[in-house]
């Protein structure tokens, strides 16, 4: 039988869990000082996912989705991105969101249940994170369409997680991603676990890389936990499509260390020894260990960004609970140019109940 088609799928990897170098690095990479804002935001975001856990556990925040082991691939993606270029993320990617210049005070908004907290003060044009698993990849690449019809040099960025790749909406928008070759990059972050659904039994598929094939474009494998391979080729994808070259999927293999929110309990349906193996992996102490080997950190280094972190998480914290809360009213401001009879009942219940839950607080007070 003649062959008619053969497909490969790529794997990159620059530093290996021990933070040795395992092929020649990028040019980026290859001065160990480009490698530390990388490594100052990954500890940023780590900082910041630490104290919306311990926000959420004491009732001052809502449900709260942690990226505690992703952090460099979310810190890839918004480093490699350019101003102009838009996000459309889920919710664990507060990495790309740091580096792209959402504030922790929005983003700690935003898990209050505030929707003001998605009125970005820095990237006006980015999407607010989609909760709805892969939709928001059919709205990338609809972003991505109008840049290719503006011919504005332009590309939209989708990230979503492994479960997101056995939904329509992701099968759909591949498909016309590669029919109309569109400038967006789709990367799959594939920590193993679609809440308690493991990898094996989301897809008999080999790698989800290749399930770009099928739409006509290039599947690639990256190792997530490794920034520098992150960073890499993304920059690659985004050129590729910002000169045309239409999509890419970008796989990248890291681990969910933690549950999947706030309001799960992973030891239901994993081990903590599964969770210990993946430990070692983690992308910070990687780079950490790479930039110290290197001389460019040192203990002092760290001490001083530990510091840090943790002053400008307490200054965003700070911001987030003076603030007062939204009216209840503006439950129904936004929703109409004129809101609608038959929703107006709804809205002077709210009211009635908002005012009743500030007496009783008034009277024991």
């Amino acid at each position: 039988m003649p062959v008619v088609a053969r497909f490969e799928v790529g794997y990159t990897q620059f530093l290996d869990q021990g933070g040795e170098i395992v092929q020649p690095l990028p040019d980026f990479a290859r001065e160990p000082g480009n490698l530390i804002p990388l490594y100052r935001n990954m500890v940023l975001t780590r900082t910041y996912d630490a104290r919306a856990v311990a926000l959420q556990r004491t009732g001052q925040l809502g449900t709260f989705a942690s990226s505690l082991g992703q952090e460099a691939v979310g810190t890839a993606v918004g480093a490699a991105m350019r101003p102009e270029d838009v996000l459309f993320p889920t919710y664990r990617e507060s990495g790309a969101q740091l580096m792209r210049g959402v504030t922790m005070a929005e983003m700690l908004r935003y898990w209050s249940g505030d929707e003001a907290g998605s009125d970005f003060a820095g990237p006006r044009e980015d999407f607010p994170v989609c909760v709805t698993i892969a939709a928001h990849c059919c709205h990338a690449v609809g972003v991505a369409r109008a840049f290719q019809i503006r011919r504005q040099p332009r590309v939209a960025v989708c990230a979503f997680g492994d479960g997101a790749t056995s939904k329509g909406d992701f099968y759909e928008a591949i498909n016309l991603a590669g029919v109309w070759k569109l400038p967006v990059v789709l990367v799959c972050v594939n920590n193993q676990w679609a809440i308690s659904v493991p990898r094996s039994q989301q897809t008999a598929a080999e790698t989800l890389a290749q399930k770009a094939f099928a739409a006509g474009f290039e599947g690639i494998q990256v190792d997530g936990n490794d920034v520098i391979a992150m960073r890499e080729m993304m920059e690659i994808s985004l050129e590729k499509a910002r000169a045309g070259g239409g999509p890419t999927l970008l796989e990248a293999l890291t681990y969910r260390l933690t549950d999947h929110t706030t309001a799960d309990d992973a030891r239901r349906y994993r081990s903590e020894k599964d969770v210990s193996e993946h430990w070692p992996m983690e992308p910070v102490s990687r780079l950490r260990t790479h930039l110290t080997k290197q001389g460019a950190w040192s203990k002092q280094d760290e001490e001083k960004l530990i510091l840090e972190c943790a002053e400008r998480v307490q200054a965003a914290v700070q911001e987030y609970v003076q603030k007062p809360a939204p009216a209840p009213e503006e439950l129904f401001s936004h929703l109409y140019a004129k809101l609608p009879e038959s929703l107006a009942p709804q809205r002077d219940e709210a009211l009635r109940f908002a005012e009743e839950r500030r007496k009783g607080s008034g009277s024991h007070g």
